[in-house]
């Protein structure tokens, strides 16, 4: 009696896959067959395919296994091996199952939006069996979302700017990741101001920083007039205002103003001399000039008594 063993595959992509038959009688012919259709009849090929053939053990005229090489998901399904013999044919099936690593290939491209404008990203990939998505933010605290092919976020924040990954995992190879850049757009902000006591003839320096994206523009003025005569020096958060050789009219209080397409924000500073206000003040507090000359004022009566 024809007796056929099986050891049942599971390939991956783009491997060797064996599927191994033995007739054990040594005597009888063996059939291979894809889902219908005909790969071998004993030693004759059927097939087009020049990646299938049939293997047997040196000395060994029991083994009738089928290869495939460079195994495809294409290949996945049904085989047979059957047996030519006079006696009703006792076939064998098996399922190929291939295994597929996952590969995205849609992403969300990145994206520029303003503050409080809902987002929507989506991430989708391919393989067998089919992966899982999920999204995290790429920060220290890599906070995690729902997994999903879509990320979706409601009145976003400067806070949830940044990248974005995407992974795609399942069991058969490490994840699959792409990035997302989200930048989110908000209006200036002056978060620090700083001037320090300056005597005349020395060079006095006044600091702004403001956050904003796009980054913003400065300009500086004192009083309503806007300055002159004055260097000022303005990196992408920061600008610094330059006095040099300090005159009496040059002292009182700037304000700094920061511009972007989405507003302006604007804080005042005053500059006066030394040992009238303590270094390092911050904010947009005004110190009128007019105290230092109520100082001075109270210094002379108090030397006439």
């Amino acid at each position: 009696k024809d007796v056929l063993v099986f050891i049942i595959p599971q390939c991956n992509q783009i491997s060797l896959c064996q599927f191994r038959c033995y007739l054990l009688d040594g005597i009888s012919k063996g059939a291979w067959l894809n889902r219908s259709s005909i790969i071998f009849a004993g030693d004759d090929k059927w097939s087009v395919d020049p990646r299938v053939s049939i293997v047997s053990s040196v000395g060994d005229k029991h083994e009738y296994s089928l290869q495939i090489q460079k195994v495809d998901v294409t290949d996945d399904g049904q085989y047979t091996c059957s047996i030519q013999s006079e006696r009703n044919p006792r076939p064998k099936l098996l399922n190929l199952i291939v295994k597929v690593p996952p590969k995205i290939y849609d992403i969300s491209s990145d994206i520029t939006v303003n503050e409080g404008s809902n987002v929507s990203l989506i991430c989708t990939a391919t393989g067998k069996p089919e992966p899982t998505i999920a999204w995290r933010h790429i920060t220290p605290s890599a906070r995690k979302y729902d997994s999903g092919e879509y990320l979706n976020i409601t009145g976003i924040t400067r806070d949830q700017a940044g990248d974005y990954e995407c992974s795609a995992l399942n069991d058969i190879a490490s994840p699959d990741t792409k990035t997302v850049k989200v930048t989110v757009n908000f209006p200036p902000s002056i978060h620090e101001m700083k001037s320090h006591g300056v005597g005349l003839g020395r060079t006095a320096l006044l600091r702004c920083e403001a956050a904003a994206v796009p980054s913003p523009t400065f300009e500086w003025y004192k009083g309503e007039k806007r300055g002159h005569g004055i260097d000022i020096k303005s990196l992408t958060s920061r600008s610094v205002l330059t006095v040099n050789n300090m005159t009496e009219d040059r002292y009182g209080n700037y304000t700094c103003v920061a511009i972007n397409k989405l507003g302006t924000a604007n804080a005042s500073v005053p500059l006066i001399p030394p040992n009238t206000a303590p270094y390092g003040s911050t904010g947009s507090a005004h110190v009128p000039l007019a105290c230092r000359y109520l100082v001075l004022a109270l210094s002379s009566f108090i030397s006439v008594y």
